[in-house]
């Protein structure tokens, strides 16, 4: 048990979760992690202050903080991947000095010190201030350097901070550093919501059976995961999209904390997740482009179901004659329409699944194709097809020139690229089009020595052109 109980309505409290909490813990399907055997933290930090000598329901504040945690300590000892530790503020100087540096880790993180707990939890004395924000600021310090476990924050307080802190600056700095996930703060006194609620999830006790109740309801948020299921949504609003990847990252800190591939069970619906329910989630489906969901909660104890729409269908990129080519397969830089950002690379003769909307392709050939507006519908297959290379075989007469290639157009007359001035004979693949080349000895002193020659480039065939008759 994870108490001592004080009265009969204590017990039917408790004796209610612990039902709820064996239900709650057979459902769910693990899903795989970005870690090893995940260990669990859990620092308690009590308040010591003065004010803990006032008397509750059956004892003093501090003597009932003092025999809950020592039971919850008794019991978390049994269980593997999990370790606590103790810090406490107001236990060692009188209220009257004001001291601010009044907090100290008592036990450290360790297995089995449980007898460490209960005998300084034991020993507590309330003198002191109310330093929060600075126990809360030391405890980072507390959670030994381990990327693989959480780390989670109880803190029970009977007064707002006496040291003029922050609190809510502190906890959301160090919650964005990582260096726990978003505090648990009780609240044994009236009136302090305002201070604590955005630090932290803030609960409120106004009597000790709500303070019991309350507190092993956080230990079984600390312990178990529960459940949840993402909906991948096509445009007409069904679940119907599947097998995509999909990151979760601690919406705070940004870590990744799960990686998935979506996936129907054997009925047909979205698998159901096992999440930690005491993480917000930004949710990333690796679709092209990807489409993020930020900062998700999942309910503790309930089942959510993540809706999001990622309605797709297929791009196909091929050359537009079945004839045999040397020609090589060219990347194609995708990009959504009227977006500067580069979303996928992909190679003709391949296919790939988008979002649905319009993309523009430039088709990294001699010279670039591009191709604007190109639309992705819902479940279809938007095939591309491309012209056919033909071959060009220069023979400059000379490795001494100098000069470029210019496309023709209805337009304009384009650059295409600058030939080789170390190569007698060059070989190039380009696009069908009538093409432009103008070249000139490096030696030679008059314009007019330059020499201009137009050719046309056919699909699947190559163009021989000699200009050592021309000089």
């Amino acid at each position: 048990m994870f108490i001592m109980f004080h009265s009969k309505k204590t017990f039917l409290v408790i004796f209610m979760i612990l039902i709820s909490f064996c239900a709650f813990s057979q459902k769910g399907v693990k899903i795989t992690k970005n870690s090893v055997s995940e260990k669990t933290r859990i620092l308690f930090i009590v308040d010591c202050s003065y004010n803990m000598y006032e008397k509750w329901q059956s004892d003093t504040k501090i003597k009932i903080t003092q025999s809950l945690i020592s039971n919850i300590a008794d019991t978390l000892s049994k269980q593997e991947n999990i370790e606590v530790a103790l810090r406490v503020f107001g236990s060692e100087y009188d209220y009257s000095s004001q001291n601010c540096d009044d907090t100290h880790l008592l036990v450290p993180f360790y297995r089995m010190n449980t007898d460490a707990m209960k005998a300084k939890l034991k020993a507590l004395v309330p003198k002191g201030t109310s330093a929060v924000t600075k126990s809360l600021e030391k405890s980072q310090e507390d959670f030994p350097k381990d990327k693989f476990s959480r780390n989670i924050v109880v803190m029970i307080v009977d007064n707002i901070d006496k040291c003029d802190g922050n609190i809510a600056e502190v906890s959301q700095s160090l919650q964005k550093k990582g260096k726990f996930i978003k505090p648990f703060i009780i609240g044994i006194s009236k009136g302090m919501r305002n201070f604590y609620e955005q630090a932290g999830l803030y609960y409120e006790a106004s009597n000790e059976v709500e303070f019991t109740k309350i507190l092993n309801n956080i230990i079984k948020q600390a312990l178990h995961n529960t459940t949840a299921q993402i909906n991948l949504l096509d445009s007409y609003m069904e679940t119907t999209e599947t097998n995509i990847p999909i990151t979760f990252y601690d919406s705070k800190s940004k870590n990744l904390k799960y990686s998935i591939v979506h996936t129907f069970n054997k009925k047909g619906i979205s698998d159901t997740l096992s999440l930690d329910p005491l993480v917000n989630y930004d949710i990333i489906v690796h679709t092209i482009p990807p489409v993020k969901k930020e900062n998700i909660k999942i309910e503790a104890g309930s089942h959510t179901i993540v809706p999001i729409q990622t309605p797709q269908g297929s791009m196909v990129l091929r050359y537009s004659s079945a004839k045999t080519s040397n020609a090589k397969n060219y990347q194609v830089i995708v990009k959504q329409a009227e977006k500067t950002e580069t979303i996928n690379i992909q190679s003709i003769g391949e296919k790939d699944r988008y979002l649905v909307g319009k993309y523009d392709l430039e088709v990294l050939s001699l010279p670039p194709l591009y191709l604007e507006n190109v639309e992705v519908g819902q479940s279809s297959t938007t095939t591309i097809e491309i012209p056919l290379p033909g071959f060009l075989h220069l023979d400059k007469g000379s490795s001494n020139t100098t000069g470029a290639l210019f496309v023709k157009d209805k337009q304009e007359t384009k650059w295409v690229k600058n030939l080789d001035e170390n190569k007698i004979k060059e070989s190039l693949e380009l696009m069908p089009g009538e093409y432009m080349i103008v070249i000139k000895d490096k030696n030679a002193f008059k314009t007019s020595d330059t020499v201009i020659q137009e050719i046309k480039i056919e699909s699947n065939k190559t163009t021989n052109v000699s200009l050592s008759k021309n000089k």
